[in-house]
């Protein structure tokens, strides 16, 4: 069921048709597939792909950045080895920035996600009708 969607979305492809490319630049949405028209305004990733993106670069990443300051190293060969560290981290978090936002977006479109619409708060807190104590 999910296997789709996610294979088209590592592809940057429409989640209907497979065909045409989800984005006009680096993570600017086209308004619809040109192949099949499908609509792209009826999904939002928002902060979905940079959140995930983060953590599992972060994850990765970490324990370097414990490492790191342990290791007995001139200072220029620990400053020379922060500046790998981090344009590595940069590079991999902009990399997989596009994939995952394609992913989550595909995914979107194929399960119909939409925002929650609330018909009635509820009735929290109050005891059911004919209750009594």
């Amino acid at each position: 069921m999910f296997e789709q969607p996610i294979k088209r979305g590592l592809k940057q492809r429409c989640a209907r048709c497979g065909q045409g490319s989800l984005f006009r630049s680096y993570l600017k949405f086209r308004d619809e597939c040109p192949s099949c028209g499908q609509d792209f305004s009826v999904a939002d990733t928002a902060d979905g792909p940079a959140f995930f993106v983060g953590f599992l670069v972060m994850i990765l990443f970490a324990p370097f950045y414990f490492i790191l300051p342990m290791v007995s190293a001139p200072l220029v060969l620990k400053i020379v080895l922060w500046i790998i560290l981090l344009s590595t981290m940069f590079g991999l978090a902009l990399l997989l920035l596009p994939l995952f936002k394609a992913v989550l977006f595909n995914l979107q479109i194929r399960n119909r996600a939409e925002e929650a619409k609330w018909e009635s708060t509820g009735s929290h807190g109050k005891p059911p009708r004919g209750w009594n104590q």
